[in-house]
């Protein structure tokens, strides 16, 4: 009986580490939504909460927010794009109602926006506020805590 060939070996030692590695980011991620499931001390999860903020700023939604939101979240990667949207808007709305506004603004959105990025990212965000001739000079505050 005649053993396999070298090349043949090294190729399925190759596969075995790049799945473990793909099985680590998944479950990495996973991990990651799961702790956004989980209750936090008020009973409700950090869903929980973004669905509530969506839903009770729903109609404070004007075409224009909606267009001024797309153009926020389009630098997040495709596959996160629509999660992305949920949480910024989400903020949106939460500033928004916080605000007492009648309807969603351009300056709730961008403060809605600075809130819901990761401090990590502010100088990404900062960088993408400039290149689009978006003003936010009002909430320069926020992105110096």
């Amino acid at each position: 009986m005649k053993s396999a060939p070298d090349w043949f070996m090294y190729f399925i030692i190759f596969w075995a580490i790049v799945m473990v590695v793909f099985m680590a980011i998944g479950g990495f991620f996973m991990f990651r939504k799961f702790l956004k499931v989980l209750p936090q001390r008020d009973g409700k999860s950090k869903l929980d909460w973004q669905n509530y903020w969506v839903d009770r700023s729903r109609s404070m939604w004007t075409a224009e927010s909606k267009l001024f939101l797309d153009e926020l979240v389009a630098p997040v990667p495709s596959a996160f794009r629509d999660i992305a949207k949920h949480s910024i808007a989400a903020k949106i709305g939460q500033v928004a109602i916080e605000y007492e506004a009648k309807e969603v603004t351009r300056a709730h959105c961008v403060e809605g926006y600075i809130r819901a990025t990761p401090k990590r990212d502010y100088k990404v965000l900062v960088t993408f506020l400039e290149k689009q001739g978006i003003d936010y000079s009002p909430f320069k505050h926020l992105l110096n805590k």
